[in-house]
């Protein structure tokens, strides 16, 4: 997302347009998930790398922290894990290699996620962009936050075990195959079919996701890295009319046993804290 001290580029206004359609869109389409059924099917989870390993998958797994200092858990629900080893598979094939970023996120990850300073200043300058260099309102902010970091639990695919953010990489040299930028990116060139992307990176975008989806992994118009299965986006996405068998689960790690949130449709990050958040990242941002 251009700075405030950065020139404005030609196609700037074409650039915003685009970013607001696709917010808007998002929103939508995470607003009609949330009217969609789910009835948790209590599957546990198995671990990827460990399954890659013993399927003989190559398979990448980020190293950093989420939310500054917590593990990423690269798990998924048990029965999606052969569909998954079947995409790594196919791309070991084609000469690529399958990069999980994310799996399974408890509810605590997802909540400071959303809450952390570096995240939540990339969304606090989206907005001031989007709203043309004027300081967004806190209605703005919170509609963004919910498509951008899922701040309602029943659009969290990644608390329900059933997403995971990838990258690709070819397994020759390493070299990342291009979407436009790496993982993670906050700017109109986000969206999956973004027109802002050179004409091989978008048919980047178009093979990864024919490769997961060819197994089930259906992909988020909002986000070029993420895949989903077996939750409300997909039964909403597929129009397959079936409550969906995965919703947002505290996982315990020790006995495999998962347990359905209580509230899955209050905030994680409520209005009055968000507005605290927005004033501290104004000021640290000098949006002010």
């Amino acid at each position: 997302m251009p700075a405030d001290e950065q020139p404005l580029r030609d196609d700037e206004d074409a650039r915003r347009e685009f970013w607001t359609f696709h917010m808007e869109r998002s929103a939508d389409l995470l607003g009609a998930m949330q009217k969609q059924p789910t009835e948790e099917l209590g599957e546990g989870f198995a671990s990827i790398p460990d399954a890659a390993d013993a399927a003989g998958v190559e398979m990448w797994f980020s190293d950093t922290k989420i939310a500054g200092d917590l593990d990423r858990i690269f798990y998924i629900r048990e029965s999606l894990i052969p569909d998954l080893m079947a995409i790594g598979r196919d791309m070991n094939e084609r000469g690529w290699i399958l990069k999980i970023e994310d799996g399974y996120r408890t509810r605590e990850m997802q909540t400071q996620l959303g809450r952390k300073p570096a995240v939540f200043d990339m969304i606090v300058r989206s907005c001031w962009w989007e709203a043309g260099g004027e300081k967004p309102s806190l209605d703005l902010i919170r509609r963004r936050s919910t498509c951008l970091v899922a701040n309602y639990p029943n659009v969290g695919t990644h608390t329900m075990g059933a997403a995971v953010d990838i990258s690709v990489f070819t397994r020759d040299d390493g070299i990342e195959v291009s979407r436009g930028k790496p993982y993670l990116e906050m700017s109109e060139l986000t969206p999956m079919d973004s027109p802002f992307v050179s004409e091989q990176e978008q048919q980047n975008r178009v093979d990864i996701t024919a490769m997961m989806e060819t197994h089930g992994f259906l992909h988020y118009p909002g986000e070029f890295w993420h895949y989903n299965k077996g939750d409300s986006l997909y039964h909403l996405v597929t129009k397959s009319g079936q409550a969906a068998a995965y919703g947002p689960v505290h996982w315990d790690p020790k006995t495999n046993q998962v347990t359905a949130y209580d509230d899955v449709s209050s905030p994680l990050t409520p209005p009055e804290l968000m507005a605290e958040l927005l004033d501290e990242a104004l000021q640290r941002l000098d949006l002010r």
